[in-house]
């Protein structure tokens, strides 16, 4: 009897997914059970055993996805962008029927984004001005990305925790767009460039300094020790996990 988690890649035949295949196929402690593209029904999952369903799909499908996949018992780990509060809190309530399945959403699976937001929001409660530019591929249908969300969530929540102020801004005229995005107090600039994959800079200034925090992936292969990490992981942490930052006790 093989030991091996029997896991199920959603959305196979896209960048991220052909990538995650190649991933899980490789992994000496996985094996690739189903391989779905976009009109495949999601009853193979159950006929091919799996246990665990890594999700790259699009935003309009991925939460039938992972309800499917809670319903009949798999553990869900999550790529696809799109998840509000709205449909965490559906997530959220439908995984209380379901106390033992464990469903990892992620904004990023690069490690080294993981690990820069984490450190940003750290450094936030320290400087008087923060703003955050991502840069992406200009296939990319979302904007702000998640990774860029979710940081500033972080930094504002350590900001707020710290009772630091907004950052100050004099500007009283502008062009609809050019100071960004306000994610909870933070401005978030978008650039979507030929050439890109994923990058973003966290720019924190100070009375006569400034700190960067930049990460770049130059390749969609960056992801996949985070998706590897996600399946090996996501069965000992039943419930709903937000941010593969839940998973690297970086608080230790």
């Amino acid at each position: 009897m093989s030991n091996k988690l029997p896991v199920a890649v959603l959305g196979a035949t896209g960048r991220m997914g052909s990538e995650a295949v190649r991933a899980v196929d490789a992994a000496p402690d996985m094996e690739l059970v189903a391989a779905l593209g976009r009109k495949d029904p999601l009853q193979t999952l159950v006929s091919a055993g799996a246990q665990y369903v890594v999700d790259l799909t699009v935003p309009d499908s991925t939460e039938a996805n992972v309800r499917f996949a809670v319903e009949h018992g798999m553990h869900a780990v999550v790529g696809t962008t799109g998840w509000d509060a709205g449909r965490l809190e559906r997530l959220d309530a439908l995984l209380g029927g379901h106390p033992e399945t464990g469903v990892l959403i992620a904004p990023n699976f690069a490690l080294g984004s993981v690990l820069a937001s984490a450190f940003a929001a750290k450094a936030a409660r320290y400087f008087e001005s923060v703003e955050i530019v991502e840069l992406h591929h200009p296939n990319k249908v979302d904007a702000p990305s998640g990774t860029a969300v979710r940081t500033a969530e972080l930094m504002a929540a350590s900001r707020a925790e710290a009772g630091i102020p907004a950052s100050p801004d004099a500007t009283v005229k502008e062009l609809p767009g050019a100071r960004g995005a306000d994610v909870e107090g933070i401005r978030v600039h978008s650039v979507r460039l030929r050439g890109l994959v994923a990058h973003q800079e966290v720019l924190l200034g100070g009375e006569g300094e400034q700190l960067t925090i930049r990460h770049d992936s130059y390749d969609r292969a960056s992801f996949m020790p985070g998706v590897l990490l996600g399946l090996r992981e996501v069965a000992a942490h039943p419930g709903l996990t937000v941010g593969l930052d839940g998973y690297l006790n970086l608080n230790a």
